[in-house]
């Protein structure tokens, strides 16, 4: 690792002025991925920790909107929000008197709501609304990873080439073709397809395994969003008078 190291800095300071400017933006970029990486990792987990938590609590519920009118949800997780916009939706579509016996609890009555199946698409659009935004959000941030991680050895590899350029020019102006002239100038020119590869692999390792985890919450989010609909379809559609 330590000969890696000293051949890397021997390199990048042997390069020309286009290598080294290659490689002050590689290392930019990787600071910038590693960063991003950072702070996806911690969000990832809070919201793993959060669905789970939100997920068992929803559970216990006796019915759709007990949870909502107990605890008034935040929102600090994709779940959490669509639940809350989506009771919040439900709420509108029932009538004054039935959203004060039910937010006041004053009654137990099973058949004082009753909603069309307009009104529950509408209800339906807004949980799917609301679905398609948290899955955006979750997202948030890949794209800067994706982008470093693609660039990093696409230009390790236009700096390699470059340096190629520039050595068989060197050649020509020497008339000398021994391995001796040669040999630095390529070496040099290595040295960018290297910073790149470097800073490539583990960010490809890390952009994998986030996103298995950003697919298992999407997935989570999606599955919430279809029992919420269905809930409030077998509570509210169709009931009373």
């Amino acid at each position: 690792m330590l000969l890696l190291a000293n051949s890397l800095i021997d390199g990048f300071l042997n390069s020309n002025g286009i290598g080294q400017g290659i490689v002050v933006l590689q290392v930019l970029g990787s600071i910038i991925m590693v960063a991003a990486i950072v702070g996806k990792w911690q969000e990832l987990s809070f919201v793993s920790r959060a669905t789970r938590r939100f997920l068992r609590d929803f559970a216990t519920g006796a019915d759709v909107l007990e949870y909502y009118i107990k605890r008034r949800p935040t929102a600090t997780t994709g779940l959490e929000s669509i639940y809350r916009e989506t009771s919040e939706r439900l709420l509108k579509m029932l009538t004054p008197d039935v959203r004060t016996v039910l937010v006041g609890r004053q009654s137990e009555n099973g058949d004082i709501a009753a909603l069309s199946n307009h009104e529950i698409e509408l209800i339906r659009g807004t949980c799917e609304h609301a679905l398609d935004e948290e899955e955006i959000r979750v997202e948030h941030g890949m794209g800067v990873i994706a982008t470093v991680v693609a660039l990093s050895p696409m230009l390790g590899l236009l700096g390699t080439v470059w340096g190629v350029l520039d050595a068989f020019a060197e050649m020509g102006t020497q008339g000398s073709a021994s391995l001796a002239t040669i040999a630095p100038s390529i070496s040099s020119a290595l040295v960018t397809t290297v910073v790149g590869l470097l800073i490539a692999i583990p960010g490809v390792i890390a952009f994998n395994q986030m996103n298995a985890t950003i697919r298992s919450v999407t997935s989570d989010m999606e599955g919430f969003a279809d029992e919420l609909i269905g809930r409030v379809a077998c509570e509210f559609q169709g009931r009373g008078a």
